[in-house]
């Protein structure tokens, strides 16, 4: 036997060594299979495999949403439900009670419509800002271009990273003795206090935001793009349509089910903010990047009397508000396809 055959011989007899212990579990899970499959029937097998993700859901998300619901309708300072009495709506009633929304002093609780206030200009800028960044970042890097794979990695890197890292990161880059402030102080400029004024303080939430996550969403529309047949652009440039009307007219209508996955998780991510932006500047300057998710932190755990059908009546508040806009976007897209 030659030293070729000895050693692939060696090879496989090691292969089958070291799979025995495989085969060893394999048999002894298929003893309660083949009685589970005598008792339930075959047709009703697949409702086994998928009864622990089932649990796992109905654990941690279904519970959880129906003690939140019930904890919204009761009062007091317990934690336990025997200690909680029954209110009705009052904690809803507390947190809509305002003589006009627009005036937020005018408010009972102006520190959740504050919350509110922010998180819709959040929410707009922001996902503005990420489909406008991750569209044109997708267009450039589906383009034939050098380095293309490691442009690719390098858009993406930021998502891999913990949002309190990349918080933690920026706060680093933006303090007053920090690493931009020392760049412009090199140019001969002056320092900036970017978390003491407010509109600074929102625009490097929603900046930090955009970066960190806008790799995601150009992942999701580059493989929209790839997705797209060449041979149409191709008809199209023997046409002479121009580049602009070739975008209109061929990549935005085939890359909109692409592109309602990325403004529908956008949004949710969105109006979800809090701990990139918790970590960054702590909701200040004051109340200036205070959104409802830290709103129902503060209110239910971090503050000194802890309001816990308070922070839960507003989130349920923000869990309703959040359906019924992935409802309606859903709607306006299934009447689109249509038309």
């Amino acid at each position: 036997m030659s030293t070729t055959e000895q050693t692939t011989s060696l090879r496989a007899s090691a292969g089958e060594l070291a799979a025995q212990p495989v085969w060893l579990i394999m048999r002894l899970l298929d003893i309660p299979m083949r009685f589970a499959q005598r008792v339930i029937g075959v047709k009703r097998m697949p409702y086994l495999f998928i009864l622990p993700n089932l649990a796992f859901f109905g654990i941690f998300v279904v519970i959880p949403l129906f003690v939140n619901l019930v904890y919204s309708v009761t009062g007091g300072t317990g934690l336990f439900m025997s200690q909680r009495p029954y209110v009705g709506d009052e904690q809803y009633g507390h947190l809509l009670n305002c003589d006009s929304i627009i005036d937020v002093s005018t408010c009972r609780e102006d520190r959740f419509w504050r919350g509110v206030y922010n998180t819709l200009t959040f929410v707009v800028l922001q996902v503005s800002f990420m489909i406008v960044f991750s569209l044109v970042t997708a267009l450039v890097l589906n383009r034939k271009i050098r380095a293309r794979g490691f442009f690719r990695s390098v858009f993406f890197f930021p998502v891999l990273l913990s949002p309190v890292v990349v918080a933690l990161i920026w706060k680093w880059i933006l303090l007053r003795d920090g690493l931009l402030n020392a760049f412009l102080t090199s140019l001969g400029g002056a320092k900036i206090l970017f978390f003491v004024s407010p509109a600074w303080a929102m625009f490097w939430a929603i900046f930090v935001s955009v970066w960190a996550h806008m790799g995601f969403f150009t992942l999701i529309l580059l493989a929209g793009l790839q997705a797209i047949s060449p041979d149409l652009y191709e008809a199209a440039e023997m046409d002479g349509t121009s580049k602009s009307r070739t975008f209109w007219r061929i990549t935005l209508p085939l890359l909109w089910p692409n592109m309602l996955v990325v403004i529908v998780l956008a949004l949710i991510r969105a109006v979800q903010i809090f701990d990139e932006v918790f970590v960054l500047t702590g909701g200040g300057p004051g109340t200036a990047t205070q959104f409802l998710v830290q709103y129902i932190y503060t209110t239910g755990f971090a503050s000194p009397t802890q309001n816990f059908g308070l922070a839960a009546a507003a989130s349920v508040l923000l869990g309703g508000a959040l359906l019924v806009l992935t409802l309606a976007q859903l709607f306006v897209a299934q009447r689109k396809e249509r038309t």
